[in-house]
């Protein structure tokens, strides 16, 4: 399916960044894999291996590790960034201080920004003048890196403002196992990305309850409604999360132990305080920070979310986690119906 070799750049050497870079590699690809850690840098040029991400996964020669992200952008004309949503700013000031020819971006993380309340491709745009940002793609959908590693069957969407961009990527990653679509709805595709972190917490939150699957259905079919309400406030193509970067990314997070947010939400369902959930996970917790964030939007947009309003009071307001069920099953009495009329009103809107 590859139609030319390209030589590229992954900025995170973790597991989703070392997967897709894997990916690219099976495609012909020359992959340059950016990391901060001189010895990660060392382990994956001279044994093939990522061991603190993806032990036992052999990656392929056409992958170079690099420390100098200078030396890593050398010549390319796409980079893929999968970072975390904290450094994404940072990356983007970094590459900033040398690079002079534009660059196609496509990022593969999932969150909102607190406080600004931007999208990802929103702070990329901030921060990263037209003269360097030749096109802009976002790639999610239901994707646990380990099991892209093992190559694995696994189905992504790419959106882009510049559909020929979106394509373009596609092209780059699509393969016999790895599956790529387009969608043009690029605020519904980060959206539904985002969002389902913070279901995923709440799923394991259940979890770590003792709480079971009629629990863990309810937060799923009703996470997904406020997901498509505060999306649809915002400018989203409802169908958009009826799709992989919706419905399909909520189930893969909220119900396999892959899941960091879900593995971070059982934590806390136990009992455990979130700054010691966050210090023992040893990755990013993207549904933390995703949350407040949600928080923020659904007050601006005045916009129902009382799951993420409940786990926003166990994240940040200390309550327990058991107390925060209660409130949420104990809230007054509504239509199913309503939601979706709100849904489609919005989208009325905007028409």
């Amino acid at each position: 399916m590859v139609e030319r070799v390209e030589n590229l750049t992954v900025i995170g050497a973790g597991s989703w960044g070392t997967a897709l870079a894997l990916v690219l590699a099976d495609n012909g690809h020359s992959v340059r894999l950016w990391t901060r850690n001189e010895d990660q840098k060392t382990e994956i040029n001279s044994k093939h291996v990522n061991s603190k991400y993806l032990p036992d996964i052999s990656l392929p020669e056409n992958i170079t590790a690099f420390t100098s992200l200078e030396e890593a952008l050398e010549g390319i004309e796409t980079v893929v960034v999968a970072v975390p949503t904290k450094a994404i700013r940072e990356q983007m000031r970094a590459i900033l201080t040398f690079q002079q020819k534009p660059l196609i971006f496509t990022h593969v993380s999932k969150g909102i920004e607190p406080d600004t309340l931007l999208r990802i491709s929103e702070m990329i745009e901030e921060e990263v003048p037209t003269k360097i940002l030749k096109d802009l793609v976002v790639l999610s959908g239901p994707s646990h890196a380990e099991e892209v590693s093992l190559r694995h069957p696994t189905t992504v969407t790419v959106s882009s403002k510049n559909m020929d961009a979106a394509e373009y990527v596609r092209d780059l990653f699509m393969n016999q196992n790895f599956r790529v679509y387009t969608n043009p709805d690029i605020v519904g595709v980060e959206l539904g990305g985002a969002l389902k972190n913070i279901i995923a917490l709440a799923a394991g939150v259940s979890d770590g309850l003792g709480y079971g699957d009629n629990a863990k259905a309810a937060l799923i079919t009703r996470g997904l409604a406020e997901i498509s309400r505060l999306g649809t406030k915002m400018g989203a193509n409802p169908l958009t999360f009826s799709g992989l970067t919706g419905v399909g990314d909520l189930i893969v997070t909220c119900t396999s132990v892959h899941s960091r947010n879900w593995r971070a939400g059982h934590l806390l369902g136990q009992g455990q305080k979130l700054d010691d959930v966050l210090k023992n996970m040893g990755m990013v917790v993207e549904g933390v920070r995703t949350t407040k964030a949600a928080h923020q939007l659904a007050k601006k947009y005045h916009c129902q979310m009382p799951i993420t309003e409940m786990l926003y009071y166990v994240l940040f307001e200390d309550v327990e986690a058991k107390a925060a069920v209660e409130r949420l099953m104990a809230r007054l009495k509504t239509n199913e119906m309503e939601d979706l009329v709100d849904i489609l009103s919005a989208q009325m809107e905007q028409r």
